[in-house]
């Protein structure tokens, strides 16, 4: 088989932040920004992978979650504690400076990990987790 990610799936909160922050600090390229209903679906991507986005979403907008499922989702949206994307560069220590730089929410300055990896984390304007791992 012949199987790629294509696409992965954040929530968002507030399109304009997530925008900003992923287009303005991240320095991805925005592939689509489509409206429905008062909501936005954001896709985004870095210039150099053109087959690998990042779908920046309404959170909880499927008609299948109850009310309160949807009500644990905006909780742990707020806690930080509901998306996770790992991230990778081969200048950690220059994005993370970048980020740091905008106010972003540092959760781990970069470390080298005791499993082998040198990372950092941050939080997007969602309470996403975003791991940046260091390439070697």
């Amino acid at each position: 088989m012949d199987i790629s990610i294509h696409a992965s799936f954040l929530p968002h909160n507030d399109p304009d932040a997530a925008l900003a922050f992923y287009r303005d600090i991240l320095g991805f390229e925005v592939r689509n920004d489509v409206g429905y209903n008062g909501m936005r679906w954001i896709t985004v991507g870095p210039t150099n992978q053109p087959g690998t986005s990042i779908v920046l979403h309404p959170p909880a907008v499927d008609p299948g979650i109850t009310d309160d499922e949807r009500r644990t989702i905006v909780e742990m949206m707020a806690k930080g504690t509901y998306g996770t994307i790992l991230l990778a560069t081969p200048d950690l220590d220059g994005t993370f400076e970048r980020i740091q730089a905008s106010d972003a929410e540092v959760v781990q300055e970069p470390i080298e990990q005791p499993y082998g990896v040198r990372d950092c984390a941050v939080r997007d304007p969602a309470g996403n987790l975003l791991r940046i791992q260091d390439l070697r």
